[in-house]
């Protein structure tokens, strides 16, 4: 049948060449010898001339015509899945990515719901735990990783990393959590606290709730140690550069699919306790079946990286073999934090690169522990806390997806310039949206009651579409262009950028903002009374982020275009 229809249409091809002097390959033949007016006789001698050549012209078109069939729709589709050899090693990566940020979407919520809504505590305590809590603890993590490093291979870090937070987790949900009432120290901390000013109490909440806090810092230590650190070195050891352009942007799509199932988790965990019976905490019965969860997940993520180790890593068709043992013999780079900030002030590239990541830390902390206040009061019960997290997991999750798809379409149409100015983009106009709102509660009340609700809510909502937003350009865009701006440096440049990126830009970026509400809550009293220069110091922020990104763009493109010659 395809035959028949191609010699149908290379018979009407020629047949209209030879009508019209049109020709398939683009070209018009020409029908009128004179350029001026023409007479009846030169039409004539062309018509003639042009009658000849009709035989010896639909010949050659006809060779010309007959080009191959259009691919179907299958066959395009086909084309599009990934050799065996690729598939081989990227469906195993996306899947630890998945259960990697599975954990950390429960994690993260129930962090937050047990500092939040602690007894005597709130909001105002995450700057102070981000800075005096999590900042030392990733200072005293990068030293063992270091002495880590040095003594074993690499897949054993990653085992000697991640098994120990599986560990806590399970023992936080069956042991700590169900004695936090002898564990906590209130009365002692009441005691100080009658003696200090009112100031001082988010400090004291740390301390009265001990555990909650450990907790919160090895949910945020997931993030940034197993997700960021091991996930990706590993991922960038195991794919090559052409992989990496083609496979990064998508490994979000598989992730963020993690978000929507386990924000759904959370929310299924927090509505059993409707059916629990008289005098069990119902808190408490939701602790045990998130960690649950995480530890299983964290079994199958465990699992999945030991058959990359025996079936992946060994496979000559999956990974060089030659370029790993050429890695090992290599001397291995070590960096402390001091080595880290000498490194991140020699190279324009990194330091350009570290802005980025800490400015979008410093910024999303400052939008969004005022939000949290904001949601503390709308939701005081830990588990209504707790599912309102859940479905926020989900809706950021259903969200990135669409963002990833657009992602996409982004990078290949506006390049990686525009791609990385979304996410400042975001966070400054969501994030001036919702500073207004809070600034002009009065101005809004009128709107809040035409759309039934209370102000409250609306800067809850606002706040939660502004982190939705933000999250999802940060998945979605900010990530992938993070880790491409590391494909064209040199293996050095790499490997030491990303352990100065790691080292010294995650946790300045997470104690920054941190640090700046802290100065904002001595001196004003509370969070509420510093939003108006919370939004100034975020307008501040962005300004330099931008600044960032426009040197960084003409720095990636001078080096992809170097790295191709």
């Amino acid at each position: 049948m395809m035959g028949k229809f191609t010699a149908t249409a290379v018979c009407l091809l020629a047949a209209l060449q030879a009508s019209s002097g049109f020709s398939p390959s683009g070209r018009t033949l020409p029908l009128i010898s004179s350029p001026s007016i023409t007479t009846s006789k030169s039409f004539r001698s062309s018509s003639t001339t042009n009658k000849r050549s009709n035989g010896s012209s639909s010949r050659l078109y006809m060779s010309e015509a007959a080009q191959p069939p259009k691919q179907s729709l299958i066959s395009k589709l086909k084309s599009k899945i990934p050799p065996a050899n690729e598939r081989k090693k990227l469906i195993p990566l996306a899947s630890m990515f998945f259960f990697i940020l599975f954990n950390y979407t429960i994690l993260r919520d129930t962090k937050d719901v047990l500092m939040v809504t602690a007894k005597k505590s709130g909001a105002e305590v995450i700057p102070f735990i981000k800075t005096y809590v999590n900042l030392p603890a990733a200072i005293g993590f990068t030293a063992l990783y270091s002495k880590l490093c040095d003594k074993m291979e690499q897949k054993d870090v990653f085992y000697a990393c991640t098994i120990p937070f599986l560990f806590f987790f399970a023992a936080f949900a069956f042991i700590i959590f169900p004695n936090v009432g002898v564990l906590h120290p209130h009365a002692f901390v009441d005691k100080i606290a009658a003696a200090l000013p009112v100031g001082f109490a988010a400090p004291l909440a740390i301390v009265r709730n001990w555990s909650f806090a450990v907790f919160y810092v090895m949910a945020e230590m997931w993030g940034s140690v197993v997700a960021s650190l091991l996930f990706w070195s590993f991922a960038n050891e195991v794919t090559t550069v052409d992989e990496a352009k083609k496979y990064y942007p998508l490994f979000g799509l598989g992730a963020n699919v993690a978000l929507i199932f386990s924000g759904q988790y959370v929310r299924f965990v927090s509505a059993m306790r409707a059916n629990l019976p008289p005098g069990v905490d119902p808190w408490g019965v939701s602790i045990k079946y998130l960690m649950g969860a995480v530890v299983a997940s964290g079994g199958c993520l465990v699992s999945i990286f030991s058959y990359m180790q025996r079936k992946v890593m060994t496979d000559p068709a999956c990974v060089d073999q030659e370029k790993q043992a050429e890695k090992k013999k290599k001397k291995k780079v070590k960096m402390g934090l001091k080595e880290s900030a000498k490194f991140l002030v020699s190279s324009p590239y990194i330091r350009n690169l570290a802005t980025l990541v800490i400015s979008y830390g410093m910024c999303i902390n400052l939008v969004e522990v005022s939000w949290k206040a904001k949601l503390k009061a709308a939701y005081p019960d830990p588990n209504a806390y707790s599912a309102f997290m859940g479905n926020f997991s989900s809706a950021t999750g259903t969200v990135t997806l669409l963002m990833m798809l657009l992602g996409r379409k982004i990078f290949q149409k506006f390049g990686w310039g525009f791609a990385a100015k979304v996410t400042p983009t975001m966070i400054g106009v969501t994030g001036m949206i919702f500073y207004a709102l809070t600034l002009f509660a009065p101005f809004f009340e009128p709107i809040a009651a035409g759309i039934g609700t209370t102000p409250l809510m609306l800067a809850v909502l606002v706040g939660a579409a502004q982190n939705i937003l933000s999250k999802s350009s940060k998945y979605s865009l900010f990530d992938p262009c993070k880790e491409m701006a590391y494909i064209p440096l040199d293996q050095d440049s790499k490997t030491k950028g990303k352990a100065a990126v790691d080292v010294v830009g995650n946790p300045l970026g997470k104690s920054g903002g941190a640090l700046i509400q802290q100065f904002l809550i001595f001196g004003v009293g509370s969070l509420a009374a510093a939003t108006p220069w919370l939004a100034g110091i975020l307008g501040f922020l962005l300004f330099f982020w931008y600044k960032a990104v426009n040197s960084l763009s003409v720095q990636f493109e001078d080096a992809m275009a170097a790295d191709e010659s």
